[in-house]
């Protein structure tokens, strides 16, 4: 049996991780790897702030060393990608984050993507990362919704958020592809792209696809 593809949730919100193991549940193929999503007990509540981020790193770190040779993939699922660099430079396997792999999926969707982030705090941190990737010229604009992780769990509110955001990202900023900017967001992808009449990029599925693929191929 092969080894599985650990969807990482560096926060310590099971609803968080719920809903990402729903998110990949049509990534899990027969024949192919098993997809496991993990919750990290020792991660923060919501890793919303540099601190956070810095501190999430050495969580996702430590659970990728205690699996390693035991593990076809990682994927870390939060959207500041906590750790990425770490994994790669000692995991020895594909290591996906969902901030990077949900901006490179849009841009072969569309010339703009938007990105609807959590907090106004966290937009800096997101537009460091797409300067480092030199994809900065092609995001229309972020747009914070202006609730933490924790309040994600208000589906209604969440949602109605989320779609103003959407709707403003393509009427005002000209974003043809959305990114929806947590990994607490899961659930909304398809009610949003519903709303908003344009493609929406759920980051984990787009990293676990990334991943799964890499694994099938021997990337």
């Amino acid at each position: 049996m092969q080894h599985p593809i650990y969807v990482i949730n560096p926060n310590c919100d099971s609803a968080v991780t719920a809903g990402l193991d729903a998110a990949v549940a049509p990534l899990r193929l027969a024949g192919g790897p098993p997809i496991t999503c993990v919750t990290l007990a020792d991660g923060p509540p919501g890793v919303q702030s540099q601190l956070d981020v810095d501190t999430a790193a050495l969580s996702v770190h430590r659970f990728a060393q205690a699996h390693k040779g035991r593990a076809s993939a990682f994927v870390v699922a939060c959207f500041s990608d906590p750790g990425l660099a770490m994994l790669r430079e000692s995991a020895g396997v594909p290591v996906l984050g969902i901030s990077e792999s949900a901006v490179l999926t849009a841009l072969t969707m569309g010339q703009t993507f938007g990105v609807i982030a959590i907090l106004q705090g966290s937009i800096p941190r997101h537009l460091r990362n797409w300067s480092a990737m030199g994809v900065a010229s092609r995001c229309a604009g972020e747009i914070a919704i202006g609730r933490g992780v924790s309040a994600l769990a208000d589906r209604p509110a969440t949602l109605a958020a989320m779609c103003d955001a959407g709707r403003r990202l393509r009427d005002e900023r000209g974003a043809q592809v959305l990114v929806m900017g947590c990994a607490g967001m899961a659930p909304f992808r398809e009610p949003l792209q519903e709303a908003t009449g344009l493609a929406v990029v759920e980051p984990t599925q787009a990293a676990t696809a990334m991943a799964l693929g890499r694994v099938q191929l021997g990337w």
